[in-house]
């Protein structure tokens, strides 16, 4: 007999939009300490992290596999992913709510998120900041970014991508970044621990990288305050300094 799962069922990646403000909470990001870095934000879909942080003067280029769709067809799926998630999430124990209060206030954030990366992803001016590819193959430069975020795709869709396809995104994420990448959260829907971080973190093929679980005060998935930060092992040899962390 197959085990009942106890939290959210996906059978696909969902467009759910993140704001500025969640992903500061995400990943301990202090954004005074990020002006002038060149910042990935990662399988970013319809959060509006790239459009607030611009609006705050900061150098951010998102990256997803549905940036190759016009903003009509994106709209499309935006309200129907949302409400189908809204409803699923009522009643599961693997959610705490104070931060939103209740799906209906998690839901206002997440209309909020996608309303505005549509209002930029329109602007003509803002098109290039928005590129098309998926993991594990990105198109950028060897270290072109000097932090890169990655939330709700590796990990926490653990039932969908196996750890070959997480190895893969590591190491192409790590081509690109010369700082370090941040990576949330560590837990799959059923809020528990992905299976894949201890195999990361010991596996030969990634031992010029280093992996370290950092906490944070934010937790809306169970057992979800915390980030994967990974950085070169040469770079974090050299300094302690972590850029953009806020002190805790």
């Amino acid at each position: 007999m197959s085990e009942t799962k106890q939290g959210l069922v996906l059978d696909r990646v969902v467009l759910l939009g993140r704001t500025y403000a969640e992903y500061l909470r995400y990943f301990a990001l202090d954004p005074s300490e990020l002006a002038g870095r060149a910042i990935l934000d990662l399988a970013s879909g319809v959060s509006s992290f790239r459009a607030e942080a611009a609006a705050h003067g900061l150098d951010v280029t998102a990256c997803d596999l549905i940036y190759d769709q016009t903003p009509e067809a994106i709209r499309a799926r935006c309200e129907p992913d949302l409400q189908r998630v809204s409803q699923a999430m009522q009643g599961l124990p693997t959610y705490r709510w104070e931060f939103y209060r209740d799906a209906e206030g998690m839901r206002q954030y997440r209309a909020r998120a996608y309303q505005t990366f549509l209002a930029d992803y329109s602007r003509t001016e803002s098109r290039g900041r928005y590129v098309a590819a998926r993991l594990p193959a990105l198109p950028f430069s060897s270290a072109q970014f000097e932090l890169t975020l990655v939330s709700y795709l590796l990990f926490v869709y653990e039932d969908q991508f196996d750890y070959a396809f997480h190895q893969r995104s590591v190491l192409e994420i790590m081509r690109v970044t010369r700082g370090e990448a941040r990576m949330y959260p560590l837990v799959t829907f059923e809020a528990k621990r992905s299976s894949y971080i201890e195999r990361l973190q010991q596996d030969p093929a990634l031992n010029h990288l280093t992996f370290e679980v950092v906490q944070t005060d934010f937790e809306f998935l169970r057992n979800s305050n915390c980030f994967l930060r990974v950085r070169h092992r040469q770079c974090a040899a050299r300094s302690d300094g972590h850029p953009g962390v806020s002190p805790r």
